[in-house]
């Protein structure tokens, strides 16, 4: 259950900058002790620029979906998800949806947040009739990688993720839906 200071929605039209803020600041909680810091701060300046979430807000495909959770005491954003179509270097079908981003602030690990944004991406696969969602997760996450077995997740794949000037291992992982 999420806790009473905590509410999930699904981001709509005019979140972008939200999405933005809260990717980028929790990717750089998330790797601060991996990644160097000029590369770290480039790779949220492009990848978690506010155009980039307003792609996939806008997006024709409905497996394009984003929700957020937010600190209702504020409205503060404290974690969010993403799903889209399959980018992963894996086989993947027309029945198959990706859960691209899913990152919560560590002081609210352990409050539901990450499991009500998994379950909102499943359910939305569900309701899409996706039979198999997929994710990738930088191998040396642990605790991603507990959290997503958990969940039901099994490893199908490799991939190689590009931060700068270092490439990552990281690995791909499925569950039916």
């Amino acid at each position: 259950m999420l806790g009473s200071d905590l509410a999930m929605r699904r981001a709509g039209d005019g979140d972008q900058n939200a999405l933005s803020v809260v990717g980028a600041a929790t990717f750089l909680e998330s790797f601060i002790e991996q990644i160097p810091g000029h590369d770290l701060v480039r790779h949220c300046q492009t990848q978690h620029a506010a155009d980039i979430y307003i792609g996939y807000l806008t997006r024709q495909d409905p497996r394009y979906a984003c929700w957020l959770v937010e600190y209702t005491p504020t409205g503060a954003p404290i974690g969010y998800a993403v799903t889209c179509p399959p980018e992963l270097p894996v086989e993947t079908g027309a029945q198959d949806i990706e859960l691209k981003r899913i990152y919560v602030f560590s002081k609210f690990h352990g409050s539901g947040a990450g499991k009500h944004l998994q379950q909102a991406a499943d359910n939305h696969g569900r309701d899409l009739g996706c039979s198999r969602i997929l994710l990738g997760t930088y191998e040396g996450n642990a605790r991603a990688i507990a959290f997503y077995r958990r969940e039901g997740y099994s490893k199908i794949g490799r991939r190689k993720f590009q931060v700068g000037n270092i490439q990552f291992d990281d690995i791909v992982m499925a569950k039916p839906l």
